[in-house]
């Protein structure tokens, strides 16, 4: 392995611990079973995200897409023939 494969692992596992971190931040959008059973539900779907929400909803589509990224360029360097 390189240099450049090294150090494109230790940022995608970068990545993927910023990824956790943002996602188990989040809040819940529903509540659950229970509130889609008895109609509680209605009422959180639709609406725009405000503060805190909107920044960690568009933190975890900007580190999904470079994680993807990252993924597909090391397997593409990897397994190099």
């Amino acid at each position: 392995m390189t240099v450049v494969t090294n150090f494109l692992m230790i940022v995608e596992l970068i990545v993927s611990i910023l990824l956790i971190v943002v996602v188990v931040a989040q809040e819940s959008k529903n509540a659950g079973m229970g509130g889609a059973v008895s109609g509680a539900a209605d009422s959180s779907f639709g609406g725009k995200q405000r503060g805190l929400d909107a920044f960690l909803s568009k933190c975890t589509i900007i580190l999904g897409i470079i994680f993807a990224v990252l993924s597909l360029v090391l397997g593409a360097m990897i397994n190099q023939f």
